[in-house]
């Protein structure tokens, strides 16, 4: 049977006094504690960086679809998507947090292509989402974390 026992100490007085038993953890169970935290954090982070990075590209989309509804009103407007300085007719949205936005009109202002590009240092970075007057979606990911190939026809909105 293992006891612990608690060996007499002196007081100032010289009296013997017993000692009183700490309680507290062994390092052995902080270091199981800690691998056991450790072990959850790595399965974890990649999962909620992800989670992240799906909520900041929310943006894009959606910020092309209202530029385009705007581009198109301009259209109606004057017959042109471009201005008479090559620029797309309807200001560019400002660069946000996440992306920045680019107009390019072509074929004598009756067509244009809109990129929503993830800015550097961001989760996003690398994405690039594409918009033209057909309504035409695509995506393209240079050296981004989801890294796909090719260019799908449609926006990516997650890790395929």
């Amino acid at each position: 049977m293992n006891q612990r026992v608690a060996w007499p100490t002196r007081s100032r007085a010289g009296a013997a006094e017993p000692r009183r038993m700490l309680k507290g953890f062994t390092l052995i169970e902080v270091m199981v504690t800690v691998a056991i935290v450790a072990i959850l954090a790595t399965i974890a982070y990649p999962n909620y960086s992800d989670y992240v990075r799906r909520g900041n590209v929310q943006e894009a989309p959606s910020t092309l679809s209202s530029y385009r509804a705007q581009l198109e009103q301009y259209y109606q407007d004057h017959r042109t998507f471009a201005k008479g300085d090559g620029t797309c007719g309807y200001p560019l949205p400002a660069t946000t947090k996440n992306f920045k936005y680019e107009c390019t009109p072509a074929n004598s202002g009756q067509t244009y292509s809109i990129v929503a590009t993830g800015l550097t240092g961001t989760t996003v970075a690398g994405l690039a989402y594409k918009l033209n007057e057909k309504n035409a979606q695509s995506t393209t990911c240079t050296s981004c974390a989801w890294s796909f190939s090719g260019e799908p026809a449609y926006w990516v909105m997650r890790k395929p």
